[in-house]
């Protein structure tokens, strides 16, 4: 079976009528910034058929921050029970927003964890450059290193960089450090 996509106005009428279980995928810390109300909190890597809510009689809509985690989850759900009936958040939260519909908010902004990575590997490359220009030319190793992790991350869809950040404080919900800031 494959993965339905669902519009987030489409997901708001399911949800009114009770048609709807909603499994958001994000990490704790972005669900506890801002969430869609009655979401169940299940991280991209816990997600599996057995830590599903019950979704019995009901649509199972999965989502995320933009679509990608939402997709990703999907796949895993339905390589482990092919019989599911998915769907996916087109666009995730952030189209829920930008259709004007209601999520409830900390009132803190959270750097997203793709972004967090992002961060990570342009400073590192950058610092290694940099290092390399003005120090010592071993340090090419270091941006070598990063477009190695790149590349298997690319051709395996799992980014080791991102599995080891989604694991820090910051991204844990009621962590003491945290990426959050108050808007």
């Amino acid at each position: 079976m494959s993965i339905k996509t669902v519009d987030a106005k489409t997901l708001k009428n399911w949800l009114d009528k009770g048609e709807a279980v909603l499994v958001d995928v994000r990490e704790p810390a972005e669900h506890q910034a801002s969430n869609i109300a009655g979401a169940t909190l299940l991280p991209l890597s816990e997600v599996s058929a057995a830590k599903l809510p019950n979704c019995v009689g009901k649509k199972l809509v999965i989502h995320c921050h933009a679509g990608k985690r939402g997709g990703m989850a999907c796949e895993k759900l339905l390589a482990e029970n092919p019989a599911l009936e998915i769907y996916n958040l087109e666009g995730g939260i952030s189209a829920w927003n930008l259709a004007g519909l209601t999520s409830n908010s900390s009132g803190k902004f959270f750097l997203p964890l793709d972004r967090q990575v992002q961060l990570t590997i342009g400073i590192c490359v950058l610092a290694g450059s940099l290092l390399a220009y003005f120090v010592n030319p071993a340090f090419l190793l270091l941006t070598g290193f990063f477009g190695a992790g790149l590349t298997f991350a690319g051709l395996t869809g799992t980014c080791g960089l991102a599995i080891i950040m989604s694991k820090m404080p910051w991204n844990k919900a009621g962590g003491k450090a945290s990426c959050c800031m108050k808007a």
